[in-house]
């Protein structure tokens, strides 16, 4: 099976109950963990890549080290995406070089501005087979090229989507209800509550239809435990809760993104030993611990929070 799409992925979600999850990529590390928790449980994914990382491993070695997860489970469905694609450039840059999902983030431009960049993506994508996502309202937080202050940030405005919907002939929307990018979204203390009756309200207006959550990692505390043990300094890392997650997983939400968590295992393992071991040296020591993390991260997430075990 070639690379696909996410439609037919949403499709089976919305109608399921359960979301897919977005795992974002930087090395083949990740890559590795994250597919092989898939091909575990026989789960669809989305593996994303985001401008950061773009620059980071080049385009090219991305999309084959992707490729390869098709050689090791050819009956797999993976969809490649573009996370926050900044304008109509980088979108086309990976429509034509092999992305089957790109998303257009407009959301710092004004109403109507981001509808027209939106469509002008999505007519670009729809011509060659590819699918669009957009964003309506803003999440706050730091992640690669994506920084939003809290004072910038605002909630998606229900009344707006039909007409973004619409207009611009998306295939999935992100919006803003309480995540925010980054592993340090809340403060303690604070009860973190996603605004599920924003969410409802937007399901009423555009029936069936995919939603997106981003900044929608839970930071777990076990890796912030280790990281900080271990030479660390992530003070104050608290995420989204999980049952909460799985909540909006079984609504409308049909994707939701994960990557600050792979971060925080990948990292972890890779502290833990050379701390524990400075005479260590060999990349493949500390970087096999890394990967069997965020395997362990992917798993757990789809078990127990998107719910898409089983459904490859």
């Amino acid at each position: 099976m070639p690379l696909v799409t996410t439609k037919e992925m949403f499709k089976k979600a919305y109608e399921g109950g359960y979301a897919i999850g977005a795992f974002n990529v930087n090395n083949m590390e990740i890559v590795q963990g994250i597919a092989d928790a898939a091909i575990e449980l026989n789960s669809p994914i989305i593996l994303q890549v985001s401008a950061g990382a773009r620059k980071y491993a080049k385009h090219n070695y991305l999309v084959k080290l992707v490729e390869a997860v098709l050689v090791e489970a050819p009956d797999l469905p993976i969809a490649l995406h573009l996370d926050h694609g900044a304008d109509f450039e980088i979108c086309k840059s990976c429509i034509d070089g092999g992305f089957t999902s790109v998303m257009i983030d407009g959301s710092h431009h004004d109403f109507a501005t981001n509808i027209e960049l939106t469509k002008k993506v999505v007519e670009y994508a729809h011509e060659r087979g590819v699918v669009v996502e957009a964003e309506l309202g803003r999440l706050a937080g730091i992640e690669d090229d994506v920084k939003v202050s809290a004072e910038d940030s605002s909630y998606t405005q229900p009344e707006e989507v039909e007409e973004f919907v619409t207009k611009t002939n998306v295939d999935s929307l992100a919006i803003a209800i309480g995540t925010s990018h980054g592993a340090f979204k809340f403060k303690p203390g604070t009860k973190p509550q996603l605004r599920f009756d924003i969410l409802e309200e937007i399901e009423k207006r555009i029936p069936n239809f995919p939603i997106v959550l981003h900044g929608a990692s839970s930071v777990p505390q076990e890796y912030v435990k280790i990281i900080n043990e271990h030479g660390g300094a992530l003070q104050d890392a608290i995420g989204v809760p999980e049952e909460q997650l799985r909540q909006a997983a079984r609504s409308a939400v049909c994707k939701i993104n994960i990557d600050s968590d792979l971060r925080l295992g990948m990292t972890a393992g890779i502290r833990e030993v050379m701390w524990t071991d400075p005479s260590k040296f060999d990349p493949r020591e500390y970087l096999k611990v890394g990967r069997a993390n965020v395997k362990a991260v992917v798993m757990h997430k789809i078990k127990d929070v998107l719910g898409s075990e089983g459904k490859a």
